[in-house]
């Protein structure tokens, strides 16, 4: 298999899945897809497999058909080596001079959907190329094609789409997990400054060094200092890119909206009718907006562990989320060149509404990937969740809730933000078990959890090593697994 390049940072799982397609000696192995949310390193490395394998590798623009067409025969004449280009009349006519110009090895189209947009029929001649009796099957080459628009590349292979069924390879690119992430912007070995930092930029692999010209906060201490001379710095390019994201996955027309629908969410207006009342709205206004969101990535729709029927919203893209809670709600001041009064006046916001929700879903990753070490058992799901109490008549509500394959309930767990936490939230977890167990939920052998950022008190360390209740700070959380 193709080793990976020393420039392509951690992705070794991507890698491989690549590598594997490009050498399949299959016949069955011609055509795969490639996808993810935009500035994810897609085609960092598609580029890097095209040069390791000599491939052909186009990348599509916003263009019309007649000048994708120009630009696709100019790269096929370049591959030739006779230089010029190909007139080329249409897509079949492109195809078939792509497969007699590469007649074996790997071809690369990246952002199809680009192409898709000005010639929508291009996905069925595509299937025409592939199908049994196409140009083909009398070749050895390997298709690849990659697109950021999850809207599109989404529907490319479902349902009666042209090309359901024809792929081999069907990669999806997610941004880094966190501890990836705190290691590529060289923090790992601080995690509170890892968690504030990834409930800015994320796992988004570009963020790191073309957005902010290679600059990351030297410590804790410097935090502050760092959102003020990047993130709302209209002069560095992540100062734009929440807008542009926005802009390119949904193409919305109706702005406005759909900014006030991701900042009702990131104020913790996350159910459907919560963020309907926010917005003064009929929930009727609010329905396509999310789909098309949640269509493209931006928001993730989350059941409740406990409660059928009840979902809550959430921002994907934490950059989306800090401009939504911090920087949308503190315009006057960037639009002025007033960082640092922005950064001033959105701090609690961003503490309360960013930072300590970021950091629960922080704690539910970790739950989720060390679940059969720490709970006995592989988890279905991962998730938050509400336990009603009606003899106080109240809800409890459970951070990390991690349910067993066979409705066991391995794990209730709280986080805290910046909160030492102590015997009362230990009190809560053994309530909620107690009202589970009476409701007919598997809880015996139910693991109570406890994550803080700010540390645990003298009897919640006594307590969880009388009862076996897991206790997860920032060092753990960020520990090699």
């Amino acid at each position: 298999m193709l080793a990976k390049p020393d420039n392509v940072f951690d992705r070794t799982a991507e890698w491989g899945a690549l590598a594997r397609f490009a050498g399949s000696p299959a016949a069955s192995a011609r055509f795969g897809v490639v996808s993810g949310r935009r500035r994810q390193g897609k085609t960092f490395l598609l580029d890097a497999l095209a040069r390791a394998t000599g491939g052909f590798y186009f990348a599509a623009t916003e263009d019309t058909e007649l000048e994708s067409l120009r630009r696709f025969g100019r790269a096929l004449a370049a591959r030739t080596g006779s230089g010029g280009e190909f007139q080329l009349h249409n897509w079949e006519d492109a195809l078939r001079q792509l497969y007699a110009v590469v007649p074996d090895g790997l071809i690369i189209i990246d952002e199809l959907p680009y192409l898709l947009a000005a010639s929508p029929a291009l996905a069925s001649q595509l299937q025409q190329v592939l199908d049994p009796g196409g140009l083909a099957r009398d070749t050895t080459s390997k298709l690849l094609v990659c697109g950021s628009a999850m809207a599109v590349m989404g529907g490319l292979l479902s349902g009666n789409a042209p090309l359901r069924g024809r792929a081999s390879l069907e990669l999806v690119v997610p941004p880094m997990d966190y501890r990836t992430a705190a290691e590529f912007w060289g923090v790992l070995d601080q995690p509170e400054l890892a968690v504030l930092l990834h409930s800015v930029v994320g796992g988004t692999p570009a963020y790191r060094h073309e957005f902010v010209h290679s600059d990351a906060p030297a410590d804790l201490a410097d935090f502050g200092d760092w959102v003020i001379r990047t993130v709302l710095n209209p002069s560095v390019p992540l100062f734009r890119e929440a807008r542009y994201l926005l802009a390119e996955e949904t193409g919305a027309r109706d702005t406005p909206l759909y900014h006030g629908v991701l900042g009702a969410i990131a104020l913790g207006h996350n159910t459907r009718g919560g963020i309907a009342s926010y917005l003064e709205r009929p929930s009727t206004n609010i329905s396509h907006p999310l789909t098309v969101l949640e269509d493209c990535g931006l928001v993730s729709k989350e059941p409740d562990a406990f409660r059928t029927g009840r979902s809550t919203y959430r921002i994907a893209e934490p950059l989306v989320t800090f401009y939504s809670a911090v920087m949308r709600r503190n315009w006057s001041f960037l639009e002025r060149g007033m960082a640092e009064q922005a950064w001033q006046a959105g701090q609690e916001t961003f503490r309360s509404q960013v930072a300590g929700p970021h950091f629960e879903q922080l704690c539910r990753e970790y739950a989720l990937r060390n679940a059969v070490a720490l709970f006995g058992g592989p988890p279905s799901t991962v998730a938050a969740g509400t336990v009603a109490d009606p003899a106080a008549r109240s809800q409890i509500q459970v951070d990390v809730a991690v349910l067993g394959t066979e409705g066991q309930v391995l794990s209730l767990g709280e986080a805290k933000w910046k909160q030492t936490m102590g015997l009362p939230h230990l009190d809560r977890l053994r309530r909620a078990r107690d009202l589970l167990a009476a409701k007919g939920h598997r809880t015996a052998g139910t693991r109570l959890a406890c994550y803080s950022g700010a540390g645990f008190t003298p009897d919640l360390l006594s307590a969880a090593e009388t009862e076996n209740v897991l206790l997860v700070d920032l060092p753990a959380l960020y520990a090699q697994p």
